[in-house]
């Protein structure tokens, strides 16, 4: 069981299906209209509902601003990859996280996964943050209502990918191909790897194209939700005003 805890969570996990809330907390002589919705609304939904005072919801929420309501909840439920795959829109945005393990960043890339309109986000099912409350918290509400999948090998999820007519473009500051010259208009799973060691090796082998976000700073990459958010935003602007002409990519082309 963890804590969730801001108005805006709540109310995106009470609209939700995908998590279970226990019990939701509200501060004493709270007159904020938002919170009387989310009270109204946990009523209607059976949920159990206490009223505490500041100094407890303060050392529940760690210290942090928790704006007068939290939630007890258990951990999001993930779907199967084989759901993902038959729900996502065409022509299919997917998101892999090759070992994610900040649950900040997690949440921050589950957020522009969602609003980009990714069909759903791969995690590994070992060494990677899990939909924690932080996760939840930092997704601002976005993982409750984006599909999420566990999974034991991320290289054999890739072949079946391809498989499936997806091609596999995996972010590498190191590469010098710019996220732009690829062509995300054909079916694309984007892969970002950990926060230090970048994309496995198996997994780096296994993609078509390794992109990279060029850099004028003297920091030689972005934290890798915002590097996320940069690459998931090139695919909607490419969907959103294809370029006459365009040429599909060629295998020959992949690292």
């Amino acid at each position: 069981m963890s804590v969730l805890y801001g108005i805006h969570a709540v109310t995106e996990s009470l609209k939700s299906n995908s998590g279970k809330i226990e019990k939701i907390c509200v501060q004493r002589g709270q007159k904020n209209p938002r919170i009387q919705e989310i009270i109204e609304f946990g009523r209607q939904k059976r949920v159990r509902i206490s009223f505490e005072e500041k100094s407890w919801l303060d050392r529940k929420a760690g210290g942090q601003r928790h704006q007068g309501v939290l939630c007890y909840m258990e951990e999001l439920a993930t779907v199967e990859v084989a759901e993902i795959l038959e729900s996502a829109p065409a022509p299919g945005l997917l998101v892999i996280l090759d070992g994610i393990e900040d649950p900040h960043n997690l949440g921050a890339i589950l957020r522009s996964a969602e609003v980009s309109g990714a069909g759903g986000v791969f995690l590994p099912q070992r060494r990677s943050a899990g939909l924690s409350a932080s996760a939840v918290k930092s997704s601002a509400g976005a993982a409750s209502h984006i599909k999420v999948a566990r999974v034991a090998n991320t290289a054999r999820l890739i072949e079946l990918l391809k498989e499936r007519g997806y091609w596999i473009v995996g972010l590498a500051a190191e590469s010098g191909r710019p996220v732009w010259e690829t062509d995300f208009s054909s079916p694309t799973a984007l892969v970002l790897g950990n926060e230090g060691e970048g994309l496995h090796r198996l997994v780096r082998e296994k993609c078509d194209f390794l992109v990279s976000i060029p850099v004028r700073g003297s920091i030689q990459s972005h934290n890798v939700s915002v590097a996320a958010g940069i690459a998931l935003y090139e695919a909607v602007r490419q969907r959103s005003h294809p370029s006459p002409g365009r040429q599909e990519p060629k295998k020959t082309d992949s690292f």
